[in-house]
């Protein structure tokens, strides 16, 4: 006997079920989509997309126009609050749904705003599905880089971090991190800024960092809005983000 341990057992994906698309959709902008995910949304018998408690769904409304008519749609109804408890238990939902349509041997495009694994809702899913079905994820343009592109501003150039922090962060590690960040040289992006926009701006403010910090709301979309922190509206949107440039001399 070797002593070496037994080899984990593999999950192999039954050839008889559906596969499960995760699919990026970009920021907003549907001319941002992939032609990758224009495809599979054409080819999936079930589309599902995660919707709020009241209103349209972001994600639907980005894809709408390659969307044939007749497909199935599953709206994933999450709540729009911070407790995790009740959203995780509308994924286990919806993952029992979306569950039964791979096992009919249906495929499955699950729509995503921006990347599915940046900050993207369709990674609870995946975590509950992929070890069973085939599971393919087709990236999009995450919110990150679509609000430098419209902002004009590169965050961050050769040896240079960036830190990617959520404004629901704690306001005395969210400082620590900006500090040891943009004291390199590198850049920072605040996401998930929404009501907290005043709070985050006293917070760059004390930093130091509010004179180059950007704010982007609604990027690429229809009421998009770029500005010097200092100019940013009162409210902010839910899809809105913060940037603070890193500092090389040689990209502005």
């Amino acid at each position: 006997m070797s002593g070496a341990p037994d080899p984990v057992p593999v999950s192999v994906p039954d050839p008889s079920h559906g596969t499960l698309h995760g699919l990026g959709l970009g920021p907003g902008d549907p001319e941002l989509m992939t032609l990758k995910a224009d495809r599979l949304i054409r080819s999936c018998p079930v589309i599902a997309y995660p919707a709020p408690d009241h209103g349209e769904s972001f994600a639907r409304s980005i894809a709408a126009g390659s969307i044939p008519v007749g497909v199935e749609e599953i709206p994933i109804v999450i709540p729009m609050r911070a407790a995790r408890a009740p959203a995780q238990a509308v994924y286990d939902r919806a993952a029992a749904v979306i569950a039964a349509r791979l096992e009919a041997g249906l495929d499955v495009a699950v729509l995503c705003e921006g990347d599915p694994f940046f900050y993207g809702s369709f990674m609870y899913l995946f975590a509950r599905l992929s070890g069973r079905f085939r599971t393919q994820v087709a990236p999009g343009v995450s919110a990150l880089t679509a609000s430098a592109a419209v902002a004009g501003r590169p965050l961050a150039a050769r040896d240079a971090g960036l830190a990617v922090l959520p404004g629901t962060m704690p306001e005395a590690e969210l400082a620590a991190r900006l500090r040891v960040m943009t004291a390199a040289g590198g850049g920072a992006a605040i996401l998930k800024v929404g009501r907290r926009l005043p709070r985050l701006r006293a917070l760059l403010e004390a930093e130091g960092l509010a004179r180059r910090a950007v704010y982007v709301g609604h990027a690429t979309l229809k009421g998009q809005v770029v500005a010097p922190l200092a100019e940013a509206p009162a409210e902010a949107p839910y899809f809105s983000m913060i940037l603070v440039p890193g500092t090389d001399a040689h990209v502005g």
